[in-house]
């Protein structure tokens, strides 16, 4: 909506109930105690709608309706699209919108309810969310073909002191996970000589091919480039594997679309395990 249909809108309800449902100071805007009301029993009344669509769906046995995911960068650019396109061949009336973060952010999201479901790549204890591991993910160590590191079978975190070093972003689930890692291991991410850090797993590996620096990430980001040999990648030793939960909020009502992805997911991530 634009800004004035969104003004229009509440000056409607605020003539409609005779009170101001906002207060706006020192251009900032916050609910009045009758606005904070509304808000109440406005978010039941839709949950409620929500949920009466989605049993009268259930009896006529229609599978449809938007499902919001939210996916951490990595999961979201290697391990959500085949996912999401067997899930979508399955269920064609499910239309996906998927929103992409990194791990902080897209725990914010499920918390104010931009998103029906996560799925991140870190460990989240939070009272008010369902935390479901869905499937570990394995990291590995990653550098230039041609690195001295590159002849060893298995790597240590006593051979990444001094090395150049290529770190993702605060907030990112795969730093925090490596951190925890080199703690556990009497190391911290400031020991390293950190050069870059990035966004993304894609810029993570364009700064190690470029020779910047050494780094870690998910094994599953870097087939392509060990086909084509422009990265070499070895296990860590003691080895990291991490992993990967589907979040959502515990009082949340769960939409048929969602119950249906939540049980697909768990299928693939069983299937998956086995082999």
């Amino acid at each position: 909506m634009t800004q004035p249909a969104v003004t229009f809108q509440i000056q409607q309800l605020e003539e409609y109930f005779n009170t101001r449902l906002f207060d706006r100071t020192h251009h900032r805007i916050s609910l009045t105690a009758a606005g904070e009301r509304l808000f109440e029993y406005a978010d039941r009344i839709i949950a409620l709608y929500a949920e009466m669509d989605n049993r009268v769906r259930e009896l006529t046995g229609d599978v449809s309706g938007i499902l919001i995911i939210g996916a951490s960068t990595t999961i979201a650019e290697y391990m959500l699209p085949r996912l999401l396109g067997e899930f979508k061949e399955k269920n064609p009336g499910i239309n996906i919108r998927l929103k992409v973060s990194n791990s902080v952010g897209i725990v914010h999201m499920v918390e104010d309810n931009s998103v029906d479901v996560g799925i991140v790549e870190s460990p989240i204890v939070k009272k008010n969310l369902v935390v479901e591991v869905c499937w570990h993910d394995k990291l590995v160590f990653i550098c230039p073909p041609q690195h001295p590191l590159a002849k060893k079978r298995k790597i240590t975190v006593d051979d990444l002191q001094e090395l150049p070093f290529v770190a993702r972003e605060e907030g990112s689930g795969t730093r925090e996970f490596i951190n925890a890692y080199f703690a556990k291991n009497n190391m911290e991410l400031h020991d390293l000589n950190v050069k870059v850090e990035v966004g993304s797993p894609e810029a993570v590996k364009s700064a190690v091919e470029a020779g910047l620096g050494v780094s870690i990430v998910s094994q599953a980001t870097v087939v392509k480039e060990l086909k084509l040999g422009t990265l070499a990648a070895r296990l860590l030793e003691p080895q990291l594997e991490r992993p990967f939960s589907i979040v959502f909020r515990r009082q949340k009502f769960r939409l048929h679309a969602m119950d249906k992805f939540m049980d697909f997911a768990h299928a693939r991530c069983e299937k998956r395990a086995t082999q």
